[in-house]
């Protein structure tokens, strides 16, 4: 009986190929699909690693940090990217506002006063006459610089003292909780009545220092929690342990894991702290003229109300947009920053 002929070599696409010298063979069925395998997630690796790696990892595999996280989604927020243009462009117009307003917020005109739009003049004229087009672009320089001096203060201030409670706690922890807590008890605004009553200054600083004053122990609060909750995590026990110095665990180990709730804050409270400039100057206690600010302008259009509403309407505009895109801001960051929300 005639012996069966070996089975002749095939490739998948149906065509004879020549004989490898058993090459296949010996490697057997399953070491080629290990070898695909392997070389399949060599690929894999490869194109993960020029799309920046897999989820949490940065190029070539690495961890990526909280910032780069934070920065990361803070890139594909719509929010984020709208009220950042927004207060990109109130900055600018506030170091520069003769880049798109070329006349004097102090030139009057007593003839043109409360007159409409006019070329030349969009938004119309006061009641001094002076053009409220220019008074408003002017007036982005005043708040601005307000509310970034008052959020810087109050950090600095609130962020060292807090830290330091939070930190050492004992009677330190125990004396500045209950100052905190007589701070709370005053109101914001019958403070700054009572305070800035009795200041002749035409200046932003006693606005500021009002502020500051007033402002820190909510940032203390906070930055006294956020650093209680970093010193107790194990890679700060194991640098106490290997003998590090306390300042160098404040500087080095807990002030980069329990900064970020203070910034989430104090970027919304810049928002606060420059409404609450417009609203101690309408009253009347903050800032006074010659001084150009959205509140001076809104406090002296609101007698003309019914006769020239567009006194009122485009610095009151203005004042809701900057502290709109301020706090829509602080929102975005909050949520890149918060681990519970990923």
């Amino acid at each position: 009986m005639p012996e069966p002929e070996p089975p002749e070599p095939y490739s998948s696409g149906g065509g004879l190929v020549p004989d490898d010298g058993g090459a296949i063979a010996a490697t057997g069925a399953g070491g080629a699909m290990d070898l695909a395998t392997s070389e399949g997630a060599t690929l894999e690796q490869r194109s993960s690693a020029a799309a920046g790696g897999p989820q949490g990892t940065g190029p070539a595999g690495k961890p990526r940090s909280l910032w780069s996280d934070a920065w990361r989604d803070l890139r594909r927020n719509p929010i984020f990217i709208i009220s950042g243009l927004v207060i990109v462009f109130l900055v600018i117009i506030s170091i520069w506002p003769s880049l798109i307003a070329s006349g004097n917020p102090l030139s009057c005109n007593l003839a043109k006063a409360q007159e409409s739009s006019q070329p030349g003049h969009p938004f119309g004229f006061d009641g001094q006459g002076c053009d409220v087009y220019t008074r408003t672009v002017y007036g982005a320089r005043t708040s601005v610089t307000v509310g970034v001096c008052a959020t810087v203060g109050v950090a600095l201030l609130g962020s060292v003292l807090g830290g330091l409670a939070g930190f050492f706690g004992g009677a330190w922890d125990a004396i500045l909780s209950r100052v905190t807590d007589v701070f709370f008890a005053i109101p914001v605004v019958l403070g700054g009545l009572v305070l800035l009553s009795v200041v002749t200054s035409s200046t932003v600083w006693p606005v500021i220092g009002f502020m500051v004053l007033l402002g820190w122990p909510q940032l203390s609060r906070i930055a006294r929690g956020s650093v209680i909750t970093a010193k107790q995590n194990d890679y700060v026990q194991a640098a106490r342990a290997l003998g590090a110095s306390n300042s160098r665990m404040m500087l080095r180990h807990i002030l980069p894991n329990a900064i970020a709730p203070v910034i989430v804050v104090a970027t919304i409270a810049l928002g606060t702290y420059i409404s609450l400039e417009a609203t101690l100057s309408y009253l009347g206690v903050g800032l006074k003229p010659p001084t150009v600010s959205w509140g001076i302008d809104i406090s002296a259009a609101s007698q003309y109300i019914r006769n020239a509403p567009h006194m009122l309407l485009w610095p009151a505009g203005a004042l809701a947009i900057t502290v709109l895109a301020f706090i829509m801001l602080g929102d975005a960051v909050r949520d890149a920053l918060d681990p519970k929300l990923r």
